[in-house]
């Protein structure tokens, strides 16, 4: 999607319930968690990242809490300037996308609500939706090649800030490696 800088999400990352910290940690899943609030692009790779909210807090609420978030919504980012849409004289702003959780920016685009779309926006909703699955692939790829990831961690919250943001490291690496072979786009 022409001038799309990324998508993002959120994805739980489940733990056993910190002591004392009553309902917090919940989420809408029915497990206690901590959020990794994320940013990929189109080679999988994470460009931001925000681990560590309380799996009872939504994601439009994470990201805006978030730094990189709070630029995002502010408009506060250094992204280039609006400009031309390939092979057009169409101005358009450069953006992320994410899905019907966050709100609707001039730099951040989310899907049209409702069933009875127009084509257009029947359209619009689904160009969106292949770009916003770089995101989830992203997660899912990290999950798989670190499987701690599909269990419940049994430590300290702080401790799993750390080991997913270890594993987001070594995930950027291999994946920026291109001697390393795994899934390198050609």
């Amino acid at each position: 999607m022409p001038h799309c800088l990324g998508a993002v999400d959120g994805k739980h990352v489940k733990v056993v319930c910190p002591k004392r910290s009553g309902s917090l940690f919940f989420n809408y899943k029915k497990t206690f968690s901590v959020v990794l609030m994320a940013i990929c692009d189109d080679s999988y790779t994470f460009s931001f990242v925000d681990v560590g909210a309380l799996g009872s807090q939504s994601d439009g609420g994470i990201l805006a809490r978030s730094v990189f978030g709070n630029m995002i919504l502010r408009n506060d980012l250094e992204i280039p300037p609006p400009y031309n849409l390939p092979g057009t004289d169409q101005i358009f702003p450069y953006f992320f996308v994410g899905d019907s959780a966050f709100p609707l920016k001039p730099n951040l685009m989310r899907p049209y609500p409702g069933r009875n779309l127009s084509p257009a926006k029947r359209n619009y909703n689904k160009r969106l939706s292949s770009v916003r699955v770089h995101i989830e692939n992203t997660f899912g790829i990290l999950a798989t090649r670190w499987r701690v990831l599909h269990t419940t961690i049994h430590v300290a919250p702080e401790n799993v800030d750390k080991i997913v943001l270890a594993t987001i490291v070594l995930h950027n690496y291999l994946m920026l490696d291109s001697s390393s072979g795994n899934f390198q786009q050609e």
